[in-house]
């Protein structure tokens, strides 16, 4: 339905208490037409935040993805942002909720972060604990301290934040994942803190394909500002360079990255078009 015409209730759980699962998904126009990546890598993980999050789901993957092409198909749109949202009924306890909604929808966006490089600072605010909350699943009421991240970061002069974890090593970004590179390798924080991306997956995979040395480790703030470059990685911002943390100055140029080669890679890949003729010099 047109949007201004849908409705749901103002007693809605997902409104008052933030709890309801979301994911971000892109197509992409190909000669074949619109290519929707890794769908069922997100609607997987989408139905596992549900299962975490205790949220009822009537749909299967499968039946996701059809809905998904019937809603290019009738907005018209090859390159776009897809946005599904499942949301709960009326319920003004903290009590699960019996039954859910499914909002689906699609617009074009361009990338999250822009094309320039990004200047970051690391945030005041911390990822949340994992054991007070499910970090692996991707729910509405976690992205207030995103929101609270980037505002903050952005008052300052900064283009976005970098969030520590509990104990004080690098997380995330607001809304990507990280990676550094030094000494012709990469760096990046494992899971367990940190949301598990499918451009951070899909990142890792094109890294072994070029034969570059990646390892998952907590990084520490001074590991991070003595790293030779860093990029953030997701389905919004794909593949995005960093400038500078704080006062610090990546010293590589963004051209002669790891990560420029892999952000070339990257696109390749989402467009279905051959990535493997790449290589380190």
């Amino acid at each position: 339905m047109k949007a201004e015409k849908a409705s749901t209730s103002l007693y809605g759980q997902t409104l008052h208490y933030g709890n309801g699962v979301f994911e971000g998904i892109r197509a992409y126009e190909t000669p074949d037409g619109a290519r929707i990546f890794k769908a069922k890598e997100h609607y997987e993980r989408l139905l596992k935040s549900a299962e975490l999050m205790h949220i009822p789901v009537g749909w299967t993957v499968a039946e996701l993805i059809d809905l998904t092409v019937e809603l290019l198909e009738r907005n018209q749109l090859s390159n776009a942002y897809i946005r599904p949202l499942i949301f709960l009924g009326e319920n003004m306890t903290l009590t699960p909720v019996s039954d859910s909604g499914l909002f689906l929808c699609a617009w074009e966006w361009g990338k999250y972060l822009g094309t320039g490089l990004q200047r970051l600072s690391l945030s005041p605010y911390r990822r949340p604990h994992p054991l007070s909350c499910h970090i692996e699943a991707k729910t509405v009421g976690h992205y207030t301290n995103s929101i609270l991240a980037s505002t903050e970061a952005k008052k300052r002069g900064f283009d976005e934040a970098l969030l520590l974890d509990v104990n004080g090593f690098v997380a995330e970004g607001p809304g990507a994942n990280i990676f550094l590179e030094k000494d012709e390798k990469l760096y990046t924080p494992p899971l367990g803190q940190i949301l598990p991306g499918i451009t951070r997956a899909t990142i890792i995979e094109l890294a072994a394909e070029l034969g570059v040395t990646l390892i998952e480790k907590p990084i520490t703030p001074e590991e991070l500002k003595t790293a030779d470059s860093a990029f953030y990685v997701g389905t919004a911002a794909e593949v995005s360079g960093i400038k500078s943390v704080d006062d610090y100055v990546f010293p590589l140029s963004w051209e002669d990255t790891i990560g420029a080669v892999l952000a070339r890679m990257y696109n390749l890949k989402v467009m279905g078009q051959d990535y493997h003729h790449f290589e380190l010099v």
